[in-house]
Formats: structure tokens, sequence, C-alpha cells
């Protein structure tokens, strides 16, 4: 089958990297659909504001560039998925004492399910995205997901849900590319996106805090609590544990004559733990709910690096494979800023192995965690 008679949906939204993904698929020869999502907006608003990623400008810019490409272009309506899903996820890991993040579930139930199955019920053979990662044959068949070429823009961290059969459907057109050269092709090409910041945050939060919009769609999360040393000493009260991250210092509401660290948030009593610095920090973590890219786990422990966050440097860890698809992680140093709720992801070079979302601590893990690092047992 040549080229051009492969369909290939572009996953389109304004914004100047899905535009060049677009742009590479039309100069590869495929025949080019556009698609964009319209996905939920707070009628809490009252309509003042939208899903950034499907305000009324992201879609005029998408549509121009579609009109500029010469493809077909459609709007797919997406409000309620997106709101049982990945706004229910965010809401009630919240509820569950999670720290989640919610662009995972988007893309394990909307893009690469959803999206794509749209795509494929439009006789299209591949999905292609504007994300920075890349997708190679693996060695003994199959697909391996790969860390993009622009390390600072790397997104298979969120990818890292992506099963073998998404995998074969999917084109990561950008992430060949760093950033600098994306913006550099957008404007040889003539396409007026250019320029364009990229988008931050939450998409459906628009500008309010993740903090404010729990307070509307789930006042139940933020019950007060007291806010604990690691040895028990009462400081004060908090107006709920979603209004905090492990690691942070400041606003905290409690004053004190040495820095305060939030070592972690005790779901099952509802306390926030607070520390020096010294006391910050774990070396070990579980995974649950793990997708192997490969579609199955290693066969034996195996070293390699895990990051937790998407910001975060991957570190080096001994990886031990679980029942019920799970792991457990082993780093070579403690790491500050382990969340439960998070993802745990495994690399081995640039090649993602796959990942899992941190469990949360038995209230046994978060009693050992009250010494010192120097003085815990590992």
């Amino acid at each position: 089958m040549s080229r051009s008679d492969s369909r290939v949906v572009v996953a389109m939204s304004g914004g100047v990297d899905s535009s060049v993904a677009a742009a590479l698929m039309v100069q590869a020869g495929y025949d080019v659909v556009g698609m964009m999502m319209r996905l939920w907006t707070d009628e809490a608003l009252g309509g003042a504001e939208h899903n950034r990623c499907c305000t009324p400008e992201q879609m005029s810019d998408a549509r121009r560039i579609a009109d500029q490409l010469d493809i077909p272009f459609y709007v797919l309506d997406s409000k309620d998925i997106f709101r049982n899903t990945v706004v229910r996820y965010f809401i009630d890991q919240h509820r569950d004492g999670y720290t989640p993040n919610p662009c995972l579930a988007c893309n394990r139930h909307i893009r690469f399910d959803w999206l794509l199955n749209n795509a494929l019920a439009l006789d299209a053979d591949f999905l292609a995205t504007g994300h920075y990662a890349r997708i190679s044959p693996g060695q003994h068949g199959g697909w391996k997901l790969r860390s993009g070429l622009d390390a600072g823009k790397d997104q298979s961290y969120v990818l890292s849900v992506m099963s073998q059969s998404q995998l074969a459907r999917t084109k990561f057109p950008v992430g060949e590319y760093h950033k600098h050269e994306v913006r550099a092709l957008a404007k040889e090409l003539g396409l007026n996106v250019a320029g364009k910041k990229d988008s931050q945050d939450l998409c459906f939060l628009g500008d309010s805090d993740y903090r404010d919009f729990l307070r509307l769609h789930a006042p139940d999360v933020m019950r007060p609590g007291q806010i604990l040393t690691a040895n028990g000493e009462l400081l004060g009260e908090h107006q709920g544990l979603a209004n905090f991250t492990i690691g942070q210092r400041k606003g905290l509401g409690i004053s004190s004559s040495q820095p305060l660290y939030v070592l972690a948030m005790n779901p099952y009593k509802n306390a926030l733990i607070v520390g020096s610095r010294d006391q910050l920090g774990r070396d070990q973590l579980t995974a649950e709910h793990v997708n192997w890219v490969s579609g199955a786990p290693p066969a034996d422990n195996f070293r390699a690096a895990v990051k937790i966050r998407y910001r975060a440097q991957a570190q080096p860890a001994l990886i031990e494979v679980g029942a019920n698809q799970t792991f457990s992680g082993k780093f070579d140093q403690p790491q500050r800023d382990i969340s439960p709720g998070q993802a745990a992801v495994i690399y081995q070079g640039d090649n993602c192995l796959g990942g899992g979302v941190i469990a949360k601590f038995s209230e046994a893990e978060l009693a050992a965690d009250h010494a010192p690092l120097s003085a815990r047992k590992t």
C-alpha cells in the first residue's frame, strides 16, 4: 500500500506541534484528515472560560491550518466522555488521597482509545499527534516507545499507558525534532502558529486554580484536618490535603523557627505530616495498574531508570515485578517527591518500558517515615 493510499487522521489543537505534524504527514504523501476534539468546559464558569485545548481561538487556528494544507477538518464532540473519564478521575483520585496526573487518564481513555477509534471509523490507518516521542520497531517484533529527540520536551512519560495495538496505529511526526526546529518548520511552511505559546497547566481548569476547582466540584475533598510533625506534635490545621504536594515548603499556614516541608499526606487520618529537610524523601515505591508497553513484564528483576514526575530526571533503581500489574522500585538514592497518584515510568536508555500509578503508602510505611533518612532502616 502506497502512502497516498494510507489515511492518517491528525489530532489538531491549533498549536504549533500538531500543525507541523499535519504538515509533515501531507508532505510525506499520506491522505490526511484533521480532527479536533471539543472537550468539556466548566459550566459553573458561565461560559466565560473554555477548555484550554479547544478555545474558539484554538478551533479557528486549527481550521485555518487545515484549509492552508488543503485537508478535511472535523470537530469531534468529546465533552461527555472527557468529563466522565478525565475530570471524574481527577476528582476521585484527590478524594482517595492521591495527587493525580490526569494527562495519563486522557491519553489512556481519550486520545488513544476514543479518538483513535473515531479515526479508524473514518477508515484511517493511523492517528498522528504532536507529541514529542518516537515509535520504533522492536528487535523481536512489535513496537518500542522511545523518548522524543528533544529531552526538554519529551512526552513519553504520559504516553507510557499505550499498548502495542495503539502504537501500531500511531505516528508522532515531531518526535524526531527539537522544539526550535518545529517552530522553524512552521515558519518555513508559512503556518501562522509558528510563534504561538505552548499550552500550560490542566486544560479543563481554564484560568482557575485546581484548588478552586475542587472546592467547587468536590467540596468534600477539602476536609480540614491536623498538621502534625513526624513525631506526632500538633502544629495547626490544614483546610484539605489536596492543597499540598510532597516536598512543598511554602504556604503551609504555620509558623516555625526552622523551614518545614510536606513529608507526607496521611489519608487514613486526614493528616498533613511536615518536618525538616533531612526527613524528606524515601527510596522505595510500589506502582499499581502497571502497563508494560511490550505487552508483558520482564521475566526477572532488572535495573533501569525511573521517572516519578513529568519534569523529573529518571533515577537509577532496581525493579522487582510483582503480581496483579504491580512493580516495586528501590532507588539508589532517596527521592524527595515520590507522590502517590503520579506515574512511575521505567526507562532503559531512551526506551520507555512502561509505567504505573504510584500506590498510597500504608499506615505502617508512613509511621516508619517519621525518622530522619539517616536513621531509617532499609
